[in-house]
């Protein structure tokens, strides 16, 4: 009966020390995603390069095909786009050191809007790699599923 008793408290134990792992990376994990919103809206839509300095390591590794290696090479493309350039978040998610947003970049001078998936690594409290994927925004004329690419609406 004592060893039962033993038996029950440590799986008890084990259960809390479970729940509290889990409770720490949600935790960690939230605070990735508000990172990483916090960092695009500060690089993409308020264009506030100074402050963008922190959120992105300056040993950042870049693998988009569409943008010059690392920090300098995403803040010069920012640069130069027009100041209409417009980054919309949508779905997001996080596992661990890794945030995915799926999003919306439009007003940049081109016919159809970008609409990308992005996935960051983070650490030490900054975005150090990228990978993404980026396709045409299509209209609903041209969407075989007849549904938007991003959000619940067709962009206009």
């Amino acid at each position: 009966m004592v060893a039962e008793k033993l038996r029950s408290q440590a799986s008890g134990t084990e259960i809390l020390r479970e729940k509290l792992e889990e409770q720490m990376s949600n935790s960690t994990e939230s605070k990735n995603k508000t990172l990483v919103l916090e960092a695009f809206d500060t690089l993409f839509n308020k264009r506030d390069y100074r402050t963008a300095e922190h959120f992105w390591s300056p040993n950042y590794i870049q693998h988009s095909a569409h943008i010059e290696p690392g920090r300098e090479g995403l803040f010069n493309l920012i640069k130069s786009m027009p100041p209409t350039l417009k980054y919309e978040p949508g779905n997001i998610v996080a596992d661990g050191d890794f945030v995915m947003v799926h999003g919306r970049f439009s007003g940049f001078g081109q016919p159809a809007n970008w609409i990308a998936a992005d996935i960051v690594r983070i650490a030490n409290g900054v975005l150090v790699e990228h990978w993404d994927v980026i396709e045409d925004e299509v209209s609903k004329q041209d969407s075989k599923s007849g549904r938007p690419m991003f959000g619940t609406e067709f962009s206009k």
